[in-house]
Order: C-alpha cells, then sequence, then structure tokens
C-alpha cells in the first residue's frame, strides 16, 4: 500500500463535496478512480495532492500520516502530478520545463533556470525518449501542439523525483493516436515498477489499462473492483445512467 485515505470529507460552504470517502491505493499498480460528473473526483486529488485540505480524515501516504502536510512538503516526500488543464510556461523552453521538474530545492531550480550553460542531461533525454516528444529541447512552449503539450506535461510528471505519479485525465482532448500512445507509455512505466493513480473519464481507455478502479459517486466510494468487476457492478451502471442519463459513456461495458 502507498496511500491510504480514511473517512475523508470535504464541503464548500453548504455543499458536501465529499463525505467518508475512503480507499488504498496498492504499490506497482495503475489504480483508476471514476464517477459520474460531480461525484468529487478532482476535489478527491486536490485533497489528495494538498492543493486543498480535508475537513476531517486522514491521508496516509508510504506508511506516513500527511494529513497536515503542505503541498510542496507532500511533492518532496514523493508524489508528483499533472492536471487535466495542462499547466506550462509560455515562455520556457521543453528542456526548461524539464529542468524544473527535476530540482530539488528552491536554489537549485533558481540555478537551472539562469545558468547561462544548458547540460542535457541523461535524465531528460530519458523521460522525451519515454514520452516520445519529438520536439528539440530548445522548442518553447507556446509552439507546441495540444497533444505535445499534453506529453510534456507528462514528461514533467515523470521527470519529478516521485513515488506515486497521479495524473487527472492524462487523455482528455487527445486524438485516438495519441491515447494509445500515451496508455502504451504508462503501461511501461508501470512494467518499470511505477504506482499510478489516474482519473479518467474515457472507459475504454480505463477499462483497458488500469488494474483496479474506485467508483466515486455523491462524494464517496460506492464500489471497488477489477475492470471487469466494475463493467458488471450495478451499483455502478445505476450511477451513471442515473447521474449522466447517457449510456453512451458507458456503452464500452456492455
Amino acid at each position: 500500500m502507498i496511500l491510504s485515505c480514511k473517512d475523508i470529507h470535504k464541503s464548500f460552504g453548504g455543499i458536501k463535496a465529499i463525505q467518508g470517502c475512503s480507499f488504498t491505493v496498492k504499490k506497482n499498480k495503475i489504480t483508476a478512480i471514476i464517477g459520474p460528473n460531480g461525484s468529487g473526483k478532482t476535489t478527491m486529488f486536490n485533497v489528495i495532492s494538498k492543493l486543498i485540505d480535508p475537513d476531517s480524515g486522514t491521508i496516509e501516504f508510504d506508511g506516513q500520516d500527511v494529513t497536515s502536510l503542505k503541498d510542496y512538503e507532500l511533492s518532496k516526500l514523493g508524489i508528483s502530478r499533472t492536471f487535466q488543464d495542462v499547466k506550462l510556461f509560455q515562455n520556457l523552453t521543453i528542456r526548461e520545463h524539464l529542468q524544473i521538474a527535476l530540482s530539488d530545492s528552491d536554489e537549485r531550480l533558481l540555478s537551472n533556470l539562469f545558468r547561462t550553460k544548458d547540460v542535457e542531461s541523461e535524465k531528460i533525454q530519458e523521460v522525451m525518449e519515454i514520452v516520445g516528444l519529438d520536439k528539440p529541447l530548445e522548442t518553447y512552449a507556446t509552439d507546441l501542439s495540444y497533444g505535445q503539450r499534453k506529453l510534456l506535461d507528462l514528461a514533467i510528471g515523470i521527470a519529478k523525483p516521485h513515488s506515486l505519479l497521479m495524473l487527472d485525465e492524462p487523455v482528455a482532448g487527445v486524438n485516438p493516436r495519441l491515447r494509445d500512445s500515451i496508455k502504451n507509455i504508462l503501461r511501461e512505466l508501470n512494467n518499470r515498477g511505477e504506482s499510478i493513480l489516474l482519473i479518467e473519464h474515457d472507459m475504454n481507455f480505463v477499462m483497458d489499462l488500469v488494474d483496479h478502479i474506485f467508483v466515486m459517486d455523491a462524494g464517496k466510494v460506492i464500489a471497488e473492483g477489477s475492470p471487469e468487476e466494475i463493467q458488471n457492478d450495478p451499483y455502478v451502471l445505476a450511477a451513471y445512467l442515473g447521474n449522466c442519463g447517457d449510456e453512451e459513456e458507458i456503452e464500452c461495458w456492455t
């Protein structure tokens, strides 16, 4: 077990976004959190990565209680996260983004940004090869297509020293070819021993990739299991059909 969330609650005003959510994530596995819109997935991700604090409950990471830690403290312990909306510095190059990701202190970060001579590290080359981003390292983020920005965002998450990689909708908005490429990238990372936790709406992608799934609805986990078990769970089908009203969203399950 690398991550454990126990009885997490989070409200915004009178809205109860998370209501007693509990689950554990195993090491060296690919785990997904799915659920209809408004089920609390992103809020839970934000709580785990400490962008927001829970109202109550506990979070343990790699055997340590991290509930009260700040986001930068948790990051240093080994959680790397990407976002659904790609967050890049438009005036920095690919190389500079990866140098920042590799930095483990504020001092090193500044020295990476302002040093006069760039030295391409083996780690940067390795990460570029892993994601298949075939662009010069001096390319600015503004000159990348949406798909290339998604790959750079993934590369940044991989480059940052970590023991858990959290991905928020890694294939949102990408074309089928890139979706398959990202699926293969994540499989290869897992084969290398990576622990991955992701949120994703593309059910074909999820069912073909992950080892274990947690399904959220109304701020809590309503089901968990293997992809096969989840596809045949009546509570899951009811949550999607009842809240979404769109059978096409789960057509890959039947």
